[in-house]
């Protein structure tokens, strides 16, 4: 009896996680294109002139593209700007799990951003990310004119991350896990869930639907999203000893209080590493630096962009 009990639960479990997740697909359809590269298909949204300076915005975990939109329109009015949903999340899909560190995901960034045509760009990049863009600035060094880095992960750190990501990453258990009970218990945890990573500034109103989270609740992006987690600090451990080979301008923005990405073990190390690189640590800020000082960033960016328009233009002259 109480096998067929478990049985009917998870039965039910498994049937909201898959309304759930045609729900969630419905209230946020993919708004670009689709750019096919080897071993993924990649959801692209381009805004702003083509023929202007490009800038390439990466999310970081447990998001997509969306997270980085309020300050791609603010940018769009005079730059190309180019957001992507890193491979495994929100519309962009992945062939394989296991390409789940920043080194394949920077190759097909890069193979998307060639058959875009995009000329070197600035990236900017949150969280997550920031490994990914400094393993591209690493890998391919010619596509990028420079990296703004929001509250980046650089380096390993003590511990791990929640054990849940262990479990959904387990054979067998992972995938029972994330199709009965990952999405009802996210749907109930979400907005406290976005709050503790917004403090000690307050989560904007209506922030989980407007970034579409709930995508996130889906079996196979949160499977993906678990791989991403479990896996970065080791590749952290194999591509940090590069950095000092690092030669495009970086500009490094985080936040003193940050509880998710800890200033003291990625942004400073990374800053004393790196050539060439500016870091601007602000009081009383955390994890969202984008949303937490909106202008500072834009700012930030244009100097970058000035910058390297000097730059080329010495370089042409001195040709």
């Amino acid at each position: 009896m109480f096998l067929l009990i478990l049985l009917a639960a998870l039965a039910i479990l498994a049937l909201v996680t898959w309304t759930g997740a045609v729900l969630a697909e419905r209230a946020h359809p993919a708004q670009g294109r689709m750019v096919e590269v080897a071993g993924a298909r990649l959801h692209v949204v381009e805004i702003g002139p083509r023929d202007a300076p490009p800038i390439v915005m990466l999310h970081g975990a447990s998001s997509n593209l969306e997270v980085m939109r309020p300050l791609a329109e603010r940018l769009s009015h005079d730059h190309r700007v180019v957001l992507i949903d890193r491979p495994g999340h929100g519309w962009s899909t992945r062939e394989k799990l296991s390409d789940s560190t920043p080194q394949p995901q920077a190759r097909m960034i890069v193979e998307a951003l060639q058959k875009l045509g995009l000329e070197p760009a600035i990236f900017v990049a949150h969280s997550w990310s920031g490994a990914l863009a400094l393993r591209i600035a690493l890998d391919h060094p010619d596509r990028v004119a420079g990296l703004v880095m929001l509250a980046p992960v650089a380096y390993p750190w003590p511990g791990g991350v929640s054990q849940y990501n262990y479990a959904v990453t387990t054979p067998v258990i992972g995938p029972l896990l994330a199709n009965t009970v990952t999405l009802p218990l996210g749907l109930l945890l979400a907005d406290s869930g976005v709050r503790s990573v917004f403090a000690p500034q307050p989560m904007p109103h209506d922030f989980v639907k407007d970034s579409a989270t709930r995508l996130l609740l889906r079996p196979r992006e949160f499977v993906a999203n678990a791989w991403d987690l479990v896996t970065l600090r080791a590749a952290m451990a194999e591509q940090s000893p590069r950095y000092e080979n690092i030669t495009v301008p970086i500009t490094i923005i985080a936040g003193d209080v940050d509880k998710t990405v800890s200033t003291h073990i990625h942004s400073q190390p990374l800053a004393q590493t790196a050539k060439n690189t500016k870091l601007i640590i602000l009081n009383g800020v955390g994890h969202m630096i984008q949303y937490a000082a909106p202008d500072l960033v834009l700012s930030e960016i244009e100097a970058m962009e000035v910058g390297f328009n000097q730059g080329a233009a010495t370089a042409a002259a001195a040709n």
